[in-house]
């Protein structure tokens, strides 16, 4: 059974095998029928293809020989109508140089003609010159000098006639600037002002205490004169005792010890010499405080300490009255606003107005006058140089080198100016100043003089018939001995004998 399976099996594969290969040889045979189809269609699209692309490159060829042909006719074109110009050209230089060669040589001939006519118009120049220097019986050197003459005359007058002009123009504008430059300032600070005396009231709670201030036999009274250097007085005023002394720092830390002592109820010399070293360190601190204070609302920086100390000073200092302090600090505002409104170094400005009188915190313990003494301190304490002219220039002692030294000047006569601002009584300044002038006025040989500076400064003009410089010397020194015996005044006075010659005439 199994061994028919097998065979029928084996029957089954063989028959299976015929079937395949006969199936599969016709499917071959048709696959290679279509490969031949497709290789005939594909040689026949090839020759297509081929034709269809010859006849576009011939159709190419022959646009492009076309487009050629047309090109080539339109450079011909071009090139035959350039030519043309050209020919043109060259007929028309042809002309042109014809003609600039006849041009040629007609200015040629002119230039002969011209040459003939500068040689006979130098002939009859040089004739006419001989025969003007044979009338006038001047060289041509001498007339040419005596016409150069007349015309610098004529223009020296016209320049000095236009130079008056410019300078009046110049003066007028300056003045009515000042002004308002000046006006513009004061109406911009507002100070106040400060009168000072030279003594000092101390309330006192009862009349009991003016005992207890003299103490037993005097003693305390004393030991406070001593330590202080101010005198007491005691007198039948109720309820107050006087300070007195020309000095307000002294009268200041006698003022402060009174009143502490006063309040603490001891009062006895140790006491009092306790009370009197804290009253000084006191007035110490306050200086510098004032000092500082001033520097801040002035807006100065970079101050020496000694500077601001001695700035301090000023605030007990018066000047006729007038705090000294408060009139720098014034100073100081009005010299910056004018420095502001003409384009100048404000700081510069400041800086110097506030300085500009350091020198009378010193000038009891120096010799000389303020503004030279404030410009050595400012110096010995690094100031800068322009600093320095201004402080000892502000009252002419010195010549001013910068325009912010005239506005401290200004500033300065400024503050003093204001109405209340100095006690000095009118009457009283007049009779100084009057008594100057009478002083100078009363030696012989003297034509005039003038008090100015506010009474710093006296200028006398003397007769230079009468008077020679040796003379003037001597005038000069007897002046100042008289001026010393008969006058009291603050500071020092200038003495200037001036003398001179002068020609004068007159046009007509």
């Amino acid at each position: 059974m199994i061994l028919i399976d097998i065979v029928v099996l084996f029957i089954l594969g063989i028959v299976l095998y015929k079937t395949i290969q006969t199936t599969s040889k016709e499917k071959v045979e048709s696959l290679e029928k279509e490969a031949e189809n497709l290789v005939n269609e594909a040689k026949r699209e090839a020759d297509t293809i081929k034709k269809e692309s010859i006849l576009e490159a011939k159709e190419e060829v022959h646009r492009l020989r076309n487009d050629l042909e047309k090109d080539s006719r339109e450079r011909r074109n071009e090139i035959q109508r350039l030519e043309r110009r050209v020919l043109q050209r060259e007929e028309t230089l042809d002309k042109k140089s014809d003609f600039l060669e006849k041009k040629e040589e007609t200015i040629n001939g002119r230039m002969q003609e011209i040459d003939q006519l500068e040689v006979e118009a130098k002939e009859l120049h040089n004739r006419r010159r001989e025969e003007l220097e044979r009338v006038a019986n001047l060289s041509s050197d001498e007339a040419r000098k005596i016409l150069l003459d007349e015309i610098k005359k004529e223009i020296s007058h016209d320049a000095a006639v236009m130079i008056k002009d410019i300078e009046s123009r110049a003066k007028e504008e300056a003045d009515k600037k000042a002004r308002e430059i000046v006006t513009t300032a004061i109406q911009r600070c507002a100070a106040d002002h400060v009168s000072e005396t030279t003594v000092h009231v101390v309330a006192l709670p009862n009349d009991e205490m003016k005992g207890r201030i003299i103490g037993r036999e005097g003693r305390n009274i004393r030991t406070l004169e001593t330590l202080t250097g101010v005198d007491l007085i005691i007198d039948d005023t109720p309820e107050a005792v006087i300070l007195s002394s020309f000095d307000p720092i002294r009268r200041e830390v006698a003022r402060l010890a009174l009143e502490k002592l006063i309040v603490d109820g001891r009062i006895h010399p140790a006491r009092i010499e306790e009370m009197v070293d804290k009253a000084r360190i006191d007035v110490e601190n306050d200086i510098k405080e004032e000092g500082e204070q001033a520097t801040l609302e002035t807006s100065v920086h970079g101050l020496h300490p000694e500077l601001i100390r001695l700035l301090g000073r000023l605030k007990y200092r018066t000047s006729y009255g007038q705090n000294v302090l408060k009139h720098s600090v014034e100073v100081s505002y009005l010299a910056g606003l004018m420095a502001s409104e003409l384009g100048l170094d404000v700081t510069l400005a400041r800086r110097a107005g506030l300085l500009h009188d350091i020198g009378k915190a010193v000038d009891q313990e120096q010799e000389g006058p303020h503004a030279l003494i404030g410009g050595d301190l400012a110096k010995k304490y690094g100031e800068s140089p322009a600093v320095v002219n201004a402080i000892a220039a502000h009252h002419g002692d010195v010549e001013m080198q910068s325009l912010e030294a005239i506005l401290v000047q200004a500033a300065d006569a400024i503050s003093a100016a204001r109405p209340g601002a100095r006690r000095e009584t009118l009457e009283a300044y007049i009779k100084r100043l009057e008594k100057l002038e009478e002083i100078a006025n009363s030696y012989e040989g003297v034509e005039k003089s003038y008090a100015i500076q506010a009474g710093r400064e006296i200028r006398i003009m003397v007769k230079p018939d009468q008077i020679d410089d040796t003379k003037a010397v001597e005038l000069a020194r007897d002046i100042v001995k008289s001026v010393e015996e008969q006058l009291e005044y603050p500071g020092q006075i200038k003495i200037s004998v001036i003398r001179e010659t002068r020609a004068v005439d007159f046009a007509k």
